[in-house]
């Protein structure tokens, strides 16, 4: 996955993963180990279509993934804004997730970061590039 806009997308993820971690560093759990190289956030990222990456977002932006139920904001506006930044996007765009399954009640992903909870949506097309990371500990 190769970000127009001068790097790779694991790259621009990992980036943002290890601003998230410095950022939240006192409610990590000491000695926590995740992915350290874009390679292994490569390894943890699946490709999906514009219709999930607004679902995803809209997850992301509504739902706590450390407790499940919880709401963080309106789902009804979380979606309006996410199918806004995908239409921006445009429908051409790749877009890629760690989250495998959304179903209620359950939470299943591949880690991008040293948080116990974590869950990103990336787009790219043309010199752009969207991202959206939720971490947290319980």
């Amino acid at each position: 996955m190769v970000d127009q806009a001068g790097g790779s997308l694991p790259e621009l993820v990992r980036q943002v993963a290890a601003e998230a971690e410095e950022a939240w560093k006192q409610y990590a759990v000491e000695g926590a180990a995740g992915p350290d190289t874009p390679v292994e956030i490569d390894d943890a990222l699946r490709e999906i279509d514009a219709e999930s990456a607004a679902e995803h977002l809209t997850y992301l932006a509504t739902y706590d993934l450390v407790s499940l139920g919880s709401g963080r904001r309106d789902r009804a506006h979380a979606r309006r804004a996410a199918e806004r930044v995908v239409r921006l996007l445009g429908y051409e765009a790749a877009w890629y997730t760690n989250i495998i399954d959304l179903s209620p009640g359950t939470r299943a992903w591949n880690p991008v970061t040293r948080h116990t909870f974590d869950g990103v949506v990336a787009g790219t097309a043309g010199s752009f590039t969207v991202l959206l990371l939720q971490v947290g500990e319980d």
